[in-house]
């Protein structure tokens, strides 16, 4: 095996701190001219292959998601070697079949975030990069994590668009029902500008969408509050299922 070659590299969201069965764990400090990332970047081995896990929130999920510092996340895995994302995202469902506990690989994305640094072309030296992004998320990853969750057995629902929003907070029903226009089957707070600097980095990338809740005015009960207790108890229960299909992904590609 290639010591120097790191296989894939996993963004943990909400409730993903950590990744299991990590062999020869090592954390490595990575600084960028971009500032420093969300936490320490640890990498291990599983099966002889070697995974990158990154925090997205901060291992104490101290970081809001307006607050990330997208830019020096994505560079520090670039830096590291890494070609290969997955970004797991915690989002809530408005599409009918995606309800909590779902599991989701999105293939479109539109993002309604403000304010936050997009592309790495925003600072002096850096050439202007037009990339191109008809297609956010690499499709031949997108299908390998579709064939992994086959393999081991964990239901996931193929395509779906995700909607990011600024955040903090939780959306308004009439928001909602604006994505829900727009065409968006899912809401969350994290998938850009992350996308969008791994294809400037040339890195290929995917999601895993985990849903935490049913969006404002959507499901079964349109009436019902969204509850942050249910919110964290849908996401033990399903980020559990996530570190399977990497290994599937792994014991193929």
């Amino acid at each position: 095996m290639n010591q120097s070659a790191i296989d894939l590299a996993v963004i943990g969201g909400t409730g993903v701190y950590a990744f299991p069965k990590l062999q020869r764990a090592q954390r490595h400090q990575v600084s960028t001219r971009w500032g420093e990332p969300s936490s320490a970047i640890v990498i291990g081995e599983v099966e002889g292959k070697r995974i990158a896990f990154l925090a997205r929130h901060g291992e104490g999920h101290t970081l809001a998601p307006h607050r990330i510092n997208y830019r020096a996340n994505i560079d520090a895995l670039h830096e590291l070697g890494v070609r290969r994302v997955i970004g797991v995202n915690a989002v809530g469902g408005i599409r009918d079949d995606m309800g909590p506990r779902v599991l989701a690989v999105p293939d479109q994305l539109i993002d309604y975030t403000t304010g936050r640094v997009s592309s790495f072309c925003d600072a002096d030296g850096e050439a202007v990069l037009h990339a191109e992004f008809g297609e956010p998320y690499r499709e031949s990853l997108r299908r390998g994590l579709l064939d992994a969750a086959h393999r081991a057995g964990i239901a996931v629902v193929a395509g779906g668009c995700y909607g990011a929003t600024q955040g903090p907070r939780l959306e308004t029903r009439a928001e909602i029902a604006r994505m829900r226009r727009d065409g968006c089957d899912l809401v969350g707070m994290t998938g850009m500008p992350e996308a969008a600097l791994a294809r400037e980095r040339g890195m290929d990338y995917a999601c895993i969408a985990v849903v935490a809740n049913w969006a404002a005015g959507c499901g079964p009960d349109p009436d019902a509050p969204i509850s942050l207790g249910e919110i964290h108890a849908h996401l033990a229960a399903a980020t559990g299922q996530v570190p399977a299909i990497v290994y599937a992904l792994l014991t193929v590609c």
